[in-house]
């Protein structure tokens, strides 16, 4: 089992940064790639960013390469995801999420990660 819990959310301008934080407990952290995905209202859960267990392998959709990095540190058994030049359309409620059976592999599929945190809302006005 894997316990996950956000934070980090809030209201910020446009342009703005933020950086979500997702805390791990109950598994080797170390042994399973994390990710982070969005819902807006009325539109389907999106994959956003991934990283693998050693944060060798690192993914972004291209709507946020450039503005958002995510980052883990083992040793506090968090994930990060630091949003820079925020736009309206990233508003949307955040979730991380971890793949404990295929952490070899870049996944963008939200079917193939296990656990899920509770998510955290993040609202970016013009």
């Amino acid at each position: 089992q894997v316990q996950l819990v956000e934070s980090g959310g809030g209201l910020v301008q446009a342009g703005g940064s933020l950086r979500l934080s997702c805390a791990a407990s109950g598994r080797t952290f170390s042994s399973y790639a994390m990710g982070w995905f969005r819902q807006a209202p009325g539109k389907e859960r999106e994959f956003v960013a991934t990283c693998g267990p050693s944060s060798v392998r690192l993914f972004y959709a291209e709507s946020v390469k450039g503005r958002f990095t995510i980052s883990r540190d083992n040793a506090k058994n968090t994930v990060y995801l630091q949003m820079d030049s925020l736009k309206p359309e990233d508003t949307a409620v955040y979730y991380c999420a971890a793949d404990t059976n295929t952490a070899w592999k870049i996944q963008t599929r939200g079917s193939e990660y296990d656990y899920w945190g509770q998510g955290t809302q993040v609202t970016v006005s013009s």
